[in-house]
């Protein structure tokens, strides 16, 4: 019989309830883990980690406020015994360099069997690193994020359509500079315009 000392202890954050729930449920059903708490976005995340120093946090990425990468990494800083395992419906190359740079131990997709994701967890609890076979060979071809950290935030806010002026005035920039920024961007992901650019980017996950 699993003693509570050979428990894992885990906490899921997702900002969608039913996800959370569910995952919560599957886990459960594993005799050797243990749900601590849930949490619905990054801030969330890091006042829940920091409240039951869980064995193992299992991080969406896209979430309302601090996205799941940025929640990784304050963490890592606030309990730096706790493994950060991603579980993310967004199977990108770049999500999953940004996410082991913020100190991540794994990154799964959502749609594994819930056998793979349990043993995912006793890998990383176990010290071990996991990554998603495909979403690896992807990213050792993909590369690394191309654009600078100025070139990333400037396509995020073309995302929506903003002219350079709008851009420029959010921050703090000439529209000349957005301009230039948003031509090397253009350049750097192999696009023929500002919209292919940001869809470039976004499915890369470098932005």
């Amino acid at each position: 019989m699993v003693t509570d000392t050979e428990q894992i202890r885990l906490v899921i954050i997702d900002d969608q309830a039913m996800l959370r729930g569910a995952l919560a449920a599957l886990l459960e059903l594993e005799d050797d883990l243990t749900v601590v708490g849930v949490a619905g976005d990054g801030d969330e995340a890091v006042q829940l980690v920091s409240q039951t120093a869980p064995d193992v946090c299992l991080m969406d990425i896209q979430m309302p406020g601090m996205d799941g990468i940025a929640a990784t990494e304050a963490v890592c800083a606030a309990s730096p015994e706790t493994r950060v395992l991603i579980v993310t419906t967004f199977a990108r190359p770049g999500y999953l360099r940004a996410a082991l740079d913020a100190g991540a131990s794994g990154f799964v997709v959502k749609d594994a069997p819930a056998e793979q994701l349990a043993d995912a967890v006793r890998r990383v609890h176990a010290g071990l690193r996991v990554v998603d076979p495909a979403l690896a060979e992807a990213s050792l071809f993909d590369g690394a994020n191309p654009l600078s950290e100025r070139e990333q935030q400037v396509l995020r806010l073309a995302a929506d359509g903003r002219s350079a002026a709008a851009i420029a005035a959010e921050v703090f920039l000439s529209a000349g500079t957005v301009r230039n920024n948003l031509s090397a961007a253009i350049g750097k992901v192999g696009a023929a315009n500002r919209a292919q650019a940001v869809r470039i980017a976004q499915d890369k996950g470098w932005i």
